[in-house]
């Protein structure tokens, strides 16, 4: 993270989305826009963003067998970390934190996609969170067969959650789409466009909800 701002609170924006969605892409090409103009911010991702939360992530995405209950507790633990040793004094610096995935990821892969009670899963997040929220949270939308396609055109191989097997990933995908409609600052974007073009409309969304940090030229 960079350096101390003002005393304002930074913005908090994520981007989510199924597997092969672009939430990577799209969060390195939004840390470069920020970078280019100055801004002091933090790419961040989840699980992980800590020395623990990096271990945790490679234990959800490469263990042989993890039950659900397992696989939730330890996605946030490695939240928990996050929120306290990174993102809250980003923000309280007055940072923008720029972050892969986030509370949305938990709701849809752990709550609908494993099928956990989703209730239970949004107050155990409550408390590993402290109540951090996004300002914004923005879904890049592409089917499910389209994300998988797009994984093996960049020849990676499927981790554990990827390979979860179609049905899963289905629902994952139906998760967003219902929570997208109940869940607050959630901004729907068509990500099946090539990235430019998606990066454009990402801005324009920030740019609608937070002009002074997300200023764009005229024209």
């Amino acid at each position: 993270m960079s350096g101390a701002t003002s005393g304002r609170r930074g913005v908090f924006v994520v981007f989510e989305g199924i597997e092969g969605s672009g939430k990577s892409t799209q969060a390195r090409m939004l840390s470069e826009w920020l970078a280019a103009r100055g801004v002091p911010h933090g790419r961040v991702r989840e699980p992980g963003g800590t020395p623990v939360g990096e271990e945790i992530r490679r234990l959800i995405l490469e263990s042989d067998h993890l039950p659900a209950r397992a696989e939730l507790f330890l996605a946030l633990a490695a939240r928990a970390l996050h929120v306290d040793e990174v993102l809250a004094p980003a923000l309280a610096a007055g940072e923008v934190v720029v972050a892969d995935r986030y509370e949305l990821s938990t709701f849809a892969y752990q709550g609908y996609g494993r099928g956990l009670p989703l209730e239970e899963v949004r107050r155990m997040n409550e408390l590993a969170t402290g109540g951090l929220s996004p300002d914004v949270t923005l879904l890049l939308e592409v089917p499910v067969a389209v994300g998988e396609a797009r994984r093996r055109e960049a020849g990676r191989g499927a981790d554990r959650i990827e390979g979860a097997g179609p049905a899963f990933h289905a629902r994952v995908a139906e998760a967003y789409a219902l929570l997208a409609e109940t869940e607050p600052r959630v901004e729907r974007v068509d990500a099946t466009a090539d990235p430019e073009q998606v990066h454009a409309e990402v801005l324009r969304r920030l740019n609608a909800r937070f002009p002074e940090t997300f200023p764009l030229r005229a024209g």
